[in-house]
């Protein structure tokens, strides 16, 4: 059967039609509620072999602020955030700037490790091992063998597929000298996740210099992986965001109005039931999200600063609750692992992750479906 999207001309089309369309598939698959994940969050180290021209969080190995942190300093942030009441850390880092960089490979071996991806294997497993909360990892590209070490100590995992724009890898460009910014490369990831069955976290940054279209045709990719695999959690779409210090402090950020074009085309195109996120910090404007089809504000920390976004505050989890409801939503706690793959267990998670995940939803009443706990 053909698509009902297919005869629509996503960029001509209203944008209040494409709101409302987007909106009915909202609330046929997950109704007036909204959900979020109360995590902390670790940045394992913000150097990276990448120089993306809009970021701020990864740091030249000769800045004074380059970092990998160590053990007890995981630890501690990990056990704040299990102190507050958190149930996810989410391991944000650098793609292998050991493969770049002299200092981070010395900075590594000085751990006792060679590659980035195993000390971060072993975090996880600290995590587990001295905490409550479930790791979920943000490490970019990952080859198999990356994978399956991470698999076995991560409920879930992420990487933003951002674009499938070519353009944007050249000279001048967002993505120029970023080899883990090639669109292959990423796709390459999300297949393997996938391959692999492992509950999954992709997304879109737009406003880097990607053209509507191009967006359009990277929502297609990210659903199709999903329809071959159906390994899909959520789908976060971002904006872009000026900070003073990067290449791109010039830029022009996106609209609302084109922010609420993609997400409600995101939701038309991709499958009802991958969740639809948008980062609430981003934009005083974001509760009008919710009439464009999101049912998702993400992860939301009480005790961590958003470390890719440092001049955006969270939202106080009170206040995002009243603000939802005041647009006619309940706000909802969740956990990294969406109930649909909890109750696939025995597919997306194995058994020790899979009863941990259970243990936590039952002890702090986070039921195995879609209406979970409100904040």
């Amino acid at each position: 059967m053909q698509p009902s999207y297919a005869k629509i001309d996503f960029k001509a089309e209203s944008l209040t039609t494409l709101m409302v369309q987007a909106a009915r598939i909202r609330d046929g698959q997950w109704g007036k509620t909204v959900t979020y994940s109360r995590k902390v969050f670790v940045p394992l180290t913000n150097m990276c072999r990448d120089t993306c021209a809009y970021c701020t969080f990864v740091k030249h190995p000769e800045s004074p602020e380059a970092t990998i942190l160590r053990p007890e300093q995981v630890l501690r942030i990990a056990r704040e955030g299990q102190e507050k009441g958190c149930k996810e850390l989410l391991f944000s880092l650098g793609e292998k700037p050991e493969q770049r960089y002299i200092q981070a490979r010395r900075a590594l071996q000085a751990l006792g490790y060679e590659r980035m991806t195993d000390y971060l294997r072993d975090m996880c497993a600290l995590v587990l091992r001295e905490t409550t909360l479930l790791p979920h990892v943000n490490a970019g590209t990952l080859s198999d063998e990356e994978i399956d070490i991470l698999r076995p100590v991560s409920a879930s995992m992420g990487m933003m597929l951002e674009t499938i724009s070519r353009r944007l890898t050249k000279k001048g460009q967002a993505h120029f000298a970023c080899p883990d910014k090639v669109p292959v490369q990423r796709l390459r990831t999300l297949r393997r996740a996938g391959e692999k069955s492992v509950p999954f976290t992709t997304g879109l940054l737009i406003g880097i210099g990607e053209t509507f279209e191009e967006r359009v045709e990277a929502l297609h990719a990210i659903n199709a992986s999903h329809r071959e695999y159906g390994h899909l959690q959520e789908v976060i779409i971002q904006n872009f965001q000026r900070k003073p210090d990067i290449e791109m402090a010039n830029h022009p950020e996106p609209a609302l109005d084109d922010m609420l074009r993609t997400i409600a085309v995101a939701r038309i195109i991709l499958d009802p039931a991958i969740s639809l996120q948008a980062p609430p910090n981003l934009s005083e404007r974001h509760i009008d999200y919710l009439q464009a089809g999101i049912n998702d504000w993400g992860g939301i920390s009480p005790v961590t600063i958003d470390f890719i976004n440092p001049q955006h505050a969270w939202p106080q989890i009170e206040m995002l609750a009243k603000s939802s409801a005041s647009a006619g939503f309940k706000l909802q706690e969740r956990l990294t692992v969406y109930p649909a793959f909890q109750r696939q267990r025995e597919t997306f998670l194995n058994k020790d992750l899979a009863d941990r995940v259970s243990n936590i939803a039952r002890a702090d009443g986070l039921a195995r479906d879609q209406r979970v706990k409100v904040a």
